[in-house]
């Protein structure tokens, strides 16, 4: 047993490791940077750049000059206030060793240096500092300029050029010359760490050029000039945008415009409970007041897709954050309330989405605030929740001012938003009931046949008929009275769906149209395969009265509207029961016992026939009322049984004649169809009105 235990790694307080200052950043660097490749390596330049631009913020820079060196390093300069360089009280240490050592300092905590920065958790240059074989920094201030070099986060002196020249540990400040008293500003130059960085980490001039481009629109009247001198030729371009995040919207915004660009423009305060570092050196939890402000541009355009970018006091949140959520929200609820009111959006219309709105929308949101909670360093969500709330309200307020304007000019503008928006939900409502259509049809097709079909035993698709029955009274005679080898019922409950009026959604939703459409096998509309249709006849049997004439109708049209080969192929007929039977008194040998006939001038014809003949009949003559009223044998032999039965077929002459047929007696237009009964109410003989 004891063995055993001296196998065991002991596990006590002398395993520990504490981890001091930047060495946590060297062991863990993705925690700050978020990797070690290329994209690593220019978020800590962003860090660098971003504290200069923190300086023009606050309006005491107006140049920024990016140089990547030949020789692998990075140089930021700026004309702003300059680095502290005097002896920080509570660590004796000089401002600037501070600045580039210590992680959580700075002069972005208390709120007295700046008002609104992308630094926020003062770690940005000292992180920097930390994965750099080499960094020095020049601060002009005071009359003088002052320099210091670290070598992987310690202050100390090169003897030469570059990271492998000699170094000698020393935290002094030095003075290295004199400049105007005037002259102010801050020169940082960094040589990128290869023991944290892997070998294909490299600084991007495109992404640099593309976030220098995009900071001189966020930031009015700075200058940034990038320069490369890596190559065999420099590669240098300058940046100063004057009209703000105007232009960046008309920059970014491809398409011919439909409104010119809006600023939603406002400012509103928020209280925040934060910790705060008293005169004892304590952090105690205060309520403080905070200023937000808001600033967004936009602008509609005849594309189709949407272009966002939001910031933060200048810093990209490309994964959004509170203040999206807020002018998205924003967004959508004025374009409801709006568009509803000015009745473009009517009662019982889906709701505007986001989605709908967004299409061909550029949109530049930027706010300011100090201190804002961002989720990780790498800052690219915003997550302060009072945003949300304050951006939704300036958006709506704003937005709804120029959707509602009176100005001619907006006026118009407006119009055409609204109406582009209405018109990308209806096409996105419409994509979508197409997608569910498609659904339901594939479902259709792939599912297993109704348990209502009667099925045949035969598949010879030559020989095999459908008899498709109205009700189930006829439907249990129907049974008996068919041939099960080669003759299928499928019984329908009354009348079935007007498919001229409904749409094709509405269509397969109909238990009793899937229904069909399910049997025949073949699908509908523009995929019909008649060839892979299962029955040979399809054979509609409903009663000889008007409803039953208005389900054949009715029929006729499902067939003619999706299933239309079938009809053009002439394999849709209409059974023809008979109408009346009349039963013979005495019958002579081979007469038969009963006669059908199928229409009132008929019986009156066979009437009168049997009266000169002086063939007796019984009285009254049973007039069928339905399918129901015959039995199984009488059913056989009037309708279903091929040697003695009559169908009509349903041929289709002329399409487009018949086409407009159908639209007539079964569309949507009435006033067409009311002209047409009351034309043809002229040709009918009074008389013959069973009344």
């Amino acid at each position: 047993m004891r063995g055993k235990d001296a196998t065991i790694s002991s596990y006590d307080a002398r395993n520990l490791l504490v981890l001091e200052g930047l060495e946590a950043v060297r062991k863990r660097p993705g925690m700050y940077i978020g990797s070690t490749d290329t994209r690593g390596l220019m978020h800590c330049l962003w860090e660098i750049i971003d504290n200069a631009v923190d300086e023009a913020l606050g309006g005491h820079c107006d140049e920024i000059v990016v140089v990547l060196h030949r020789d692998g390093s990075v140089e930021v300069r700026d004309n702003g206030r300059g680095i502290p360089v005097d002896t920080e009280t509570k660590t004796g240490l000089s401002g600037v060793e501070v600045v580039f050592t210590k992680l959580h300092a700075g002069g972005k905590f208390g709120g007295g240096s700046y008002n609104a920065t992308g630094g926020l958790h003062g770690v940005g240059a000292s992180v920097v500092n930390a994965l750099s074989s080499r960094l020095d920094v020049e601060v002009d201030k005071g009359g003088a300029t002052w320099a210091m070099s670290f070598r992987r986060g310690t202050p100390g002196v090169y003897a030469g050029e570059g990271p492998d020249a000699d170094f000698t540990v020393d935290n002094t400040l030095r003075k290295a010359g004199k400049v105007a008293k005037a002259k102010t500003g801050t020169r940082v130059r960094y040589w990128a760490d290869p023991q944290i960085f892997i070998k294909t980490a490299e600084f991007s001039y495109d992404d640099l050029v593309a976030r220098a481009r995009q900071t001189s629109f966020l930031v009015p009247g700075l200058r940034i000039v990038i320069r490369d001198e890596r190559g065999e030729e420099v590669h240098e371009e300058d940046f100063q945008h004057d009209g703000g995040i105007s232009e960046f919207c008309e920059f970014l915004a491809p398409g011919e415009p439909v409104t010119d660009v809006l600023r939603l423009q406002g400012e509103s305060t928020f209280t925040e409970t934060v910790p705060i570092l008293d005169e004892a050196g304590h952090m105690t939890p205060q309520d403080v007041e905070r200023n937000l402000g808001v600033d967004i541009a936009v602008r509609w355009d005849n594309d189709y897709d949407s272009r966002l970018r939001s910031f933060v006091n200048i810093i990209a949140t490309p994964k959004g954050g509170t203040h999206v959520n807020g002018f998205e929200r924003g967004l959508t609820k004025t374009f409801n309330e709006v568009l509803k009111n000015t009745r473009l959006l009517k009662n019982g219309d889906p709701d505007i989405v986001k989605d709908d709105i967004l299409e061909g929308l550029t949109a530049v949101v930027t706010v300011r605030l100090a201190e804002p909670q961002f989720e990780g360093q790498t800052k690219e969500v915003l997550g302060t929740p009072p945003v949300t709330r304050i951006v939704n309200q300036i958006v709506a307020r704003e937005l709804k001012a120029f959707l509602t304007s009176s100005k001619a000019a907006d006026k118009a503008k407006a119009r055409q938003v609204m109406e582009k928006v209405v018109g990308a939900a209806r096409t996105r409502v419409a994509a979508r009931q197409q997608r569910d259509n498609q659904r339901r049809k594939n479902a259709l097709e792939s599912s297993a046949l109704p348990a209502k079909l009667a099925d045949c035993r035969s598949s010879d698709v030559d020989r095999t008929e459908l008899f498709i029955v109205e009700g189930d009274s006829a439907l249990g005679t129907a049974k008996s009275a068919r041939d099960s080898e080669f003759q299928a019922l499928l019984p329908i409950r009354g009348k079935i769906l007007n498919v001229q009026k409904a749409s094709v959604g509405d269509m397969l939703k109909n238990a009793e149209c899937s229904s069909i459409i399910q049997v025949v096998g073949a699908g509908s509309g523009r995929t019909f395969d008649i060839d892979a249709a299962r029955y040979g006849r399809i054979i509609f049997m409903a009663d000889a009265d008007s409803d039953g004439a208005h389900i054949r109708c009715l029929l006729a049209t499902l067939f003619f509207r999706y299933m239309r080969p079938l009809v053009e192929a002439g394999r849709v007929f209409t059974a023809v029961p008979p109408l009346h039977r009349i039963e013979l008194v005495n019958p002579k040998k081979g007469q038969d016992k009963y006669v059908y006939t199928y229409s009132d001038p008929e019986l009156q014809r066979k009437l009168a026939e049997l009266k000169r003949k002086n063939i007796r009949w019984k009285d009254p003559v049973q007039r069928y009322k339905g399918l129901g009223e015959m039995d199984a044998s009488q059913l056989a032999e009037t309708t279903m049984d091929p040697r003695h039965r009559t169908l009509r077929r349903l041929t289709v002459d002329d399409a487009e004649e018949a086409t407009e047929v159908f639209e007539l007696l079964m569309g949507n237009e009435v006033p067409p169809r009311k002209e047409f009964i009351v034309q043809g109410a002229y040709e009918i003989d009074a008389d013959l009105i069973d009344a």
